[in-house]
């Protein structure tokens, strides 16, 4: 029997469900719970309510007897529960483990009418495809799906249905036709037709493949919309998610100072909840560090994304590089070229293009540039074809091919704008501006140069110089020109007025000069920089 207390607390946390008050639900729960044992519905909804909070080990162990329970009663919504922890394990980053569960599931409907339950399995079973990169399996699950949705009256399963297909033409490069089916998936999930744990691996399903495909202004829009239905689901988890993905969005445009620590927060909060979102907010926050000149910390954040499972490519070849190990940049990028997908691999082809001019080697950066306009033609996504263009211009550039070099830049500027995409305009601008100067035009090579900086000064960052060759004294490429000028005899103001800078700017950076060479006086920096062969730094 109950006692009064007991009923009252089952009455409150059921109530509270109702409500969708997962905190005053969780807590009545818990603690009618350490009575007496609690009735499957009201252990489902307790599992329910710590999911909602972020309990996930807590919900999934509750989960877990849910199951036992209804493996003896009811095997239809046995195999349901099953999928559902088959999901969680799956979004933790758990493979293996969430396999375990589908073939559970499996096992419980292979005897069951055609149901709901077959179709999330099914939908689970292309996500794994679609993590493993099988294309073959993926297609054979779209279709079943597809079929599915098509007999079952569910728009959840349509909603998954159209999701799946989506990600599956995308893979196979038929980007424009993946959009249109998922923006059709959009519907149902707006219209709160999908259950919330579903939805929300829907939206991290898109999301992941926007940051994939590099289209940050679908990212922005995708973003806005999960944030509103984080809003109104008000769960913990896929805030987290909210959180990582909005950043990401962020790092095109805020100031990388501001954004350091709220990568570090957002990505540690979700370690235990969502492996696949962490490892991408801990990679940001590495990336973050590495444009700020944190190279230990960039190298400690990379680790982290290694430890959830996420190999931290190419943000830790370019790590090497800045760090002036060239040899170790190009063995890392290498490595990852040969295992990943063709997806994966435009991001790494960037950075190889980039490498690969750090060390002369020009050949190797044409045949990946090559590699990276062909992905940029077949995908068409703003981020890859400014990718394309950017790496075209800076091979054209080292190869003395100026003017050509300029048409390249001047187009993945353009792609790089529709982005937002700030640094990545100020490296095309330094570019830009080499190649003026090849052309012998200086004073449009100045501006150019100004713009790199002015940049660079919003978000806080360094300029990353040309890949594998470490500045002399660990100068800037500012600091280089302004110590090329003084060692040439140029008072302060002749220096501003060549360079575009304010006479304070320059007094700032002769300071910075100063300290960094160990030196007090501009002759000293002189002689530093005639011994150090500067003045024939500043025109790399």
């Amino acid at each position: 029997m109950l006692t009064d207390t007991q009923t009252d607390l089952l009455f409150a946390a059921r109530t509270a469900h109702q409500r969708r008050d997962w905190a005053a639900s969780y807590q009545a729960f818990d603690l009618a719970g350490r009575h007496t044992s609690l009735h499957t519905d009201d252990l489902d909804a307790f599992a329910f309510a710590a999911w909602r909070l972020g309990h996930i080990k807590e919900s999934s162990r509750a989960a877990e007897r849910v199951f036992a329970e209804l493996t003896r009663t009811d095997p239809a919504a046995a195999a349901m529960k099953a999928n559902e922890l088959a999901l969680a394990w799956l979004v933790r980053g758990d493979v293996n483990i969430g396999q375990g569960w589908m073939n559970r599931a499996r096992r419980l409907l292979a005897n069951e009418d055609e149901s709901a339950a077959h179709g999330y399995l099914t939908y689970l079973d292309a996500a794994v495809a679609a993590i493993s990169q099988d294309l073959d399996t993926l297609a054979v699950h779209v279709r079943a799906l597809r079929e599915m949705g098509g007999r079952l009256d569910a728009p959840a399963i349509g909603a998954l249905g159209l999701i799946a297909a989506g990600i599956e033409a995308i893979l196979n490069a038929r980007t424009a036709e993946g959009w249109a089916l998922i923006d059709e998936a959009m519907l149902p999930l707006l219209a709160d037709q999908v259950p919330i744990e579903w939805a929300g691996d829907l939206y991290c399903m898109v999301l992941h493949h926007c940051h994939k495909l590099a289209d940050l202004p679908r990212m922005r829009a995708w973003t806005q919309s999960m944030e509103q239905w984080c809003g109104v689901s008000g769960s913990v988890p896929y805030g987290g998610v909210c959180d990582v993905h909005r950043l990401q969005v962020q790092v095109a445009t805020d100031d990388y100072r501001s954004l350091e620590g709220r990568l570090g927060v957002a990505s540690r909060a979700l370690e235990e909840v969502n492996a696949w979102a962490a490892a991408e907010g801990y990679y940001q926050l590495g990336e973050v560090r590495r444009l700020l000149g944190d190279f230990e910390g960039a190298a400690s954040a990379f680790g982290q994304a290694r430890q959830l499972g996420m190999d931290p490519q190419p943000g830790d070849a370019l790590l090497a590089c800045r760090r002036g190990d060239a040899s170790g940049a190009w063995t890392a990028i290498r490595l990852a070229l040969n295992g990943s997908d063709r997806l994966a691999r435009a991001r790494l082809l960037r950075a190889a293009v980039e490498i690969a001019l750090g060390r002369e080697a020009l050949d190797e950066a044409e045949t990946y540039c090559r590699e990276l306009e062909a992905d940029a033609t077949a995908f068409a996504t703003p981020g890859f074809r400014a990718w394309a263009a950017h790496a075209r211009g800076a091979v054209a550039v080292r190869r003395g091919q100026y003017e050509a070099a300029l048409a390249s830049l001047e187009a993945a500027l353009r792609e790089y704008r529709v982005q937002q995409s700030r640094y990545e305009t100020a490296e095309v601008y330094e570019w830009m501006a080499l190649a003026r100067r090849g052309l012998g035009a200086h004073e449009p090579a100045a501006a150019d140069a100004a713009t790199a900086d002015a940049i660079y000064a919003q978000l806080g960052v360094e300029p990353a110089g040309i890949c594998g060759s470490p500045a002399p004294g660990g100068l800037t490429r500012r600091e280089l020109e302004v110590l090329s000028r003084i060692a040439r005899g140029d008072t302060n103001r002749q220096v501003a007025q060549l360079l575009s800078l304010s006479d304070k700017t320059v007094g700032r950076h002769l300071a910075n000069i100063y300290a960094k060479l160990g030196v007090s006086s501009r002759t000293a920096a002189a002689n530093w920089a005639r011994d150090n062969n500067v003045l024939h730094h500043s025109h790399h």
